[in-house]
């Protein structure tokens, strides 16, 4: 009898063996930091606009807040928790609130700001933090002629900013030199939901009112391939890129049942997969990690972070877990992995906003021994670019450079973002009209002096002549 039992478990460990799929990832484990750790008495956002109104770096994190007269956001150094003061400094130079903010990934210091008052603003916070109101950017973009709603840093080159518009257009920005270097205007026939950046930033994923998700190469100014209806519900969608040029897309279908989908870049006629998730109403903002595969989808006004890890084997997109806690969120800032505790095996950290605080939310993996984890900390992606500004507009490409975190990322000083605007006047030539033109001048000025010149002496022969008469 005993051996018999022991068969039928032996038989039922193996049956559950093959029907769990073994992932390191499977025991992620999510818990909120104390009460003390959070940041308290902020007035996060109201605007209503799908943006994530958070972002974090290993120095920083900055909140979007309400603010009258204009648009402001906070910047506080990670440290610098609990009540937060309501004098306390803000980034004030929108005359708009202020709809979307990144941090750059190659410089700590440098932020860009996107505003209803159809302006990009990019800011250096000094070494500590702010200690008065910040009011004056580094440089102001202008170019849009609706509201700016996306930023986002070209991941690879330095000093390389995209803004996306309620025109319906695409801006690719010299930070360096605050000149418009691409302009995309007549791919999107509507609002563009999210824009996301392929790995080594040679590509553009889009995601547009008009129910299509584009790839985009944006140097050729051209579209590579799209996908009509990639979901069929009015609702906004997202699209990212993923390491190895896949794309995983949020959305709604036709009975406003929340999806995720998996595509490959290059031919989007079909999806690798489809999967339902629930019926909330709330837009899904997708966070990749490329290093370990794994995606966090963070719903507006959900309580709850889900997250994914996509490999080659069926179904591709494989739940992992959910992270729940009662309060819904307003927001989400996502940390680079540099600015992880790999001594906690810690795998992300979230910061979630609610309507008055913002409250970390560390992920782990636990495991039993305190010795570095490298199958969890693969080389990232540090904040040394890769390119210059120059080069990648002149259309050379290239990854990221990666670090090791084995020891622990150690942050070194940020050399201040100089803006250097050219002078049109000495660079360009005149042009060969305006050269005509200024000879015609010069020439009819010549003549009206020659004119009056022969009227002066007209006019003093004629005071002679009067002269001798009235004598």
């Amino acid at each position: 009898m005993f051996a018999i039992r022991s068969r039928w478990f032996s038989f039922f460990a193996y049956m559950l063996r093959r029907v769990v799929r073994q992932s390191k990832f499977r025991h992620v484990f999510g818990q909120a930091v104390r009460n003390d750790q959070c940041y308290d008495d902020i007035r996060v956002s109201r605007v209503t606009w799908d943006s994530s109104f958070c972002a974090v770096n290993p120095k920083f994190v900055a909140i979007i807040i309400e603010a009258s007269g204009g648009g402001a956001f906070l910047v506080l150094p990670l440290q610098k928790t609990g009540r937060i003061d309501k004098v306390y400094p803000t980034v004030c130079g929108h005359t708009g609130p202020v709809l979307d903010i990144e941090w750059c990934p190659h410089n700590d210091h440098v932020i860009a700001s996107g505003s209803e008052d159809c302006t990009v603003m990019v800011w250096q916070i000094p070494e500590n933090g702010l200690e008065t109101a910040l009011s004056e950017p580094v440089v102001v973009l202008e170019g849009h002629s609706k509201r700016v709603g996306i930023v986002s840093w070209h991941p690879t080159a330095r000093n390389v900013l995209l803004s996306a518009g309620c025109d319906n257009q695409i801006i690719i920005w010299n930070v360096g030199t605050g000149e418009t270097m691409i302009n995309l205007e007549d791919m999107h026939p509507d609002v563009i939901f999210s824009v996301s950046w392929s790995r080594n930033g040679s590509l553009l994923c889009t995601a547009c009112k008009d129910k299509k998700v584009r790839v985009i190469d944006p140097r050729k100014k051209k579209i590579i391939a799209e996908k009509d209806k990639a979901h069929e519900g009015a609702r906004p969608m997202r699209a990212i890129f993923l390491a190895d040029g896949n794309i995983f897309t949020t959305g709604f279908s036709r009975m406003s049942e929340r999806q995720l989908a998996l595509w490959k870049s290059d031919n989007m006629d079909e999806p690798i997969c489809v999967q339902e998730m629930d019926t909330s109403n709330g837009v899904l903002l997708p966070f990749y990690d490329p290093d370990t595969n794994i995606v966090y989808l963070c719903g507006k006004g959900d309580s709850s972070i889900r997250y994914f890890e996509i490999t080659d084997e069926a179904p591709f997109v494989h739940y992992l877990n959910t992270f729940s806690t009662k309060e819904p969120q307003r927001g989400m800032g996502y940390m680079p992995k540099r600015g992880l505790d790999v001594n906690k095996c810690e795998i992300a950290r979230f910061y979630k906003l609610h309507e008055r605080k913002c409250e970390p939310i560390i992920m782990t993996v636990p495991r039993k021994s305190d010795l570095f984890q490298d199958d969890l900390y693969p080389d990232t992606a540090g904040p040394d670019p890769a390119l210059e500004a120059e080069e990648w507009f002149a259309g050379k490409n290239g990854g990221p450079i990666l670090i090791s975190l084995k020891d622990g990322y150690v942050s070194t000083k940020n050399r201040d973002l100089k803006v250097v605007k050219t002078n049109v006047l000495e660079t360009k030539p005149a042009p060969k009209k305006m050269e005509d033109k200024l000879d015609e001048v010069l020439r009819e000025f010549k003549s009206l002096r020659d004119r009056v010149i022969l009227q002066d002496r007209r006019i003093a022969r004629l005071e002679e002549q009067v002269a001798k008469v009235a004598m």
